[in-house]
């Protein structure tokens, strides 16, 4: 079943030097961009993360530090991918929790905003996991009855999410809406205010999902501890949640002046 999209929507994958979202870096870009009258667009990269990329990492995606050293930097291709991505949803496998993160920290290294509010997301592992909870090796098998190989190369990995979506489409015709905004939302596994899920929305609040006010009101915190919010910021924390928390304590300065 082939998609029915009113906007480009760009699958996504990357291949990193580790899973930490604040201090990892990309080796590998790639990026297919269906649009709505059915043609697609691809543009990939191999991309030097200025830093060594450990062993164990490379024996998963077969990246070395000698394949990357000519390659160019992210602030390099940043503004072509961003052109890339202008006006694209965005889709990909288990994207929400990690490629997006990692993405937008990123573009924020090169100087690029990239603004994520009016995109709609759709994570193909996540619809994979409601429906038959696995990997996506398990799942192009189980969907699309063929062996995935080059598993863990980004383009083989970004194509392979595509044909899953368009097999989950087929599979689920009645419990599946052929419908973006359906998608998001069907993929989503929470109401989390940013993509490494250390908040959460409650009745429209926004709430900590981490260390010792875990479970608190975000703005409630602030107002007793203020020097929490300049802990938050000065730590090691991804660049999308601190802008998140500054936009609450904004907020909260607004509402004070009222």
């Amino acid at each position: 079943m082939e998609l029915h999209i009113n906007r480009p929507l760009a699958f996504i994958d990357l291949e990193t030097t580790g899973t930490n979202l604040a201090k990892d870096r990309i080796v590998e870009i790639a990026v297919m961009k269906l649009m709505p009258d059915g043609n697609v667009h691809e543009k990939e990269t191999l991309v030097n993360p200025e830093m060594p990329i450990p062993a164990q990492v490379t024996a998963i995606h077969k990246i070395s530090d000698a394949e990357v050293k000519d390659a160019p930097t992210f602030s390099q291709v940043a503004k072509s991918f961003f052109l890339f991505l202008d006006d694209c949803d965005l889709c990909g496998f288990n994207s929400i929790r990690f490629d997006l993160p990692i993405l937008v920290e990123e573009f924020h290294r090169a100087g690029v905003t990239f603004d994520l509010s009016n995109r709609r997301f759709v994570d193909v592992q996540r619809i994979f996991h409601v429906m038959e909870p696995r990997n996506l090796k398990a799942a192009y098998k189980f969907y699309c009855e063929k062996n995935l190989e080059d598993a863990h190369t980004a383009m083989a990995d970004v194509k392979a999410t595509y044909e899953v979506l368009k097999a989950q489409l087929d599979r689920y015709n009645g419990s599946l809406k052929n419908d973006v905004d359906f998608l998001h939302e069907f993929s989503k596994d929470g109401d989390y205010v940013d993509l490494g899920k250390r908040m959460y929305y409650n009745n429209g609040l926004e709430i900590f999902n981490f260390g010792k006010h875990k479970g608190k009101s975000v703005m409630e915190v602030f107002k007793a501890e203020p020097s929490y919010y300049d802990w938050i910021l000065k730590s090691e924390f991804p660049f999308e949640f601190k802008e998140k928390v500054k936009s609450i304590r904004e907020r909260m300065k607004k509402e004070e002046v009222r």
